[in-house]
């Protein structure tokens, strides 16, 4: 049983609406069940891991296809090219979820900000509305959206927003990390901080906040590290996930569990932050279980007495 937040299958002949995510991560989590049922804790573990994002490889392909290479220069051949072999892995090193995105991001721009205007274009980024739009509008071959309503005399094709944005796209990172495309690298834009409320204060940011880190991951896959568009080209995770936790019930006191931070809300605990590298490099710990490998264990005793 599994929840990606998706729209699930009908009920007696209705589909329920909702205000669901779009599918990507509920499809990935089918193509890996489906092929075995014989699943252990490490095969788990990898699983909810995994940064594999097979419907951007799909709008990738539905882009490029558009392009006209007679009008790219060598850097944007290269680039196409790496975009075309691309397995939809979003590892730290990796260039091209850095070019999707910020491709991406330009292409929606072109085709909404014009009758939405900048405000509302960067409210609709925010919906779950336009997330499930993305990968439909990448097939379509005709919408009334990619004309720019400001230009009254060319009427915009869905080729030419392709590929403007595509040239956008490669600008703006040339501007920011130069034009060796190497250093371009997914773990430049995409990082996790965990932000405290008095952490919004620039002197004690250090303090109570943990991170930032380089994050792995991306939207809708499934280790989600959510982040929004704007016009900055850079991807702090919004929202991840709160725990991971993994329990074989023919094992239960060998279960594995990890935590974004630490046990402790405590600044001043050593616990405030002590599982926050292991939890963005995806390993686990121990879950304690038992009372006898609690007490056999500890390195630390917090005991709580009743108010005399």
């Amino acid at each position: 049983m599994y929840s990606a937040n998706n729209q699930p299958d009908s009920i007696a002949g209705i589909l329920y609406p909702g205000y669901y995510l779009p599918e990507n991560r509920a499809k990935r989590i089918v193509s890996l069940l489906e092929p075995k049922d014989d699943w252990d804790k490490q095969q788990v573990s990898e699983m909810i891991l995994d940064v594999t994002a097979p419907v951007d490889i799909d709008i990738v392909s539905n882009l490029v296809k558009l392009m006209d290479i007679k009008n790219l220069s060598d850097q944007e051949i290269h680039i196409l090219d790496k975009l075309n072999l691309w397995d939809g892995n979003n590892q730290l090193e990796n260039i091209e979820p850095t070019i999707y995105h910020r491709w991406l991001y330009q292409l929606l721009k072109y085709g909404f900000e014009d009758e939405l205007g900048p405000e509302m274009f960067q409210e609709l980024l925010a919906t779950h509305m336009f997330k499930r739009l993305i990968a439909p509008l990448s097939e379509k071959e005709t919408s009334v959206w990619w004309d720019n309503i400001s230009t009254k005399d060319i009427v915009e094709t869905k080729q030419l927003a392709v590929i403007e944005s595509f040239k956008l796209a490669v600008a703006s990172l040339e501007a920011d990390f130069g034009k060796n495309n190497k250093k371009w690298t997914w773990g430049k834009v995409h990082t996790l901080e965990h932000g405290h409320p008095i952490g919004r204060i620039k002197a004690l940011r250090s303090f109570f906040n943990v991170g930032p880190f380089p994050a792995v991951g991306t939207r809708e896959v499934i280790n989600n590290m959510a982040f929004n568009y704007d016009e900055t080209g850079k991807y702090p995770v919004t929202s991840g996930p709160s725990t991971r936790r993994i329990i074989d019930f023919s094992d239960i006191e060998n279960s594995i569990s990890i935590l974004p931070t630490g046990q402790s809300g405590n600044p001043f605990s050593p616990h405030y932050r002590d599982q926050a590298k292991m939890f963005n490099k995806g390993h686990f710990r121990k879950m304690m279980m038992n009372k006898e490998e609690i007490i056999r264990t500890k390195k630390s005793l917090l005991i709580f007495k009743p108010k005399s």
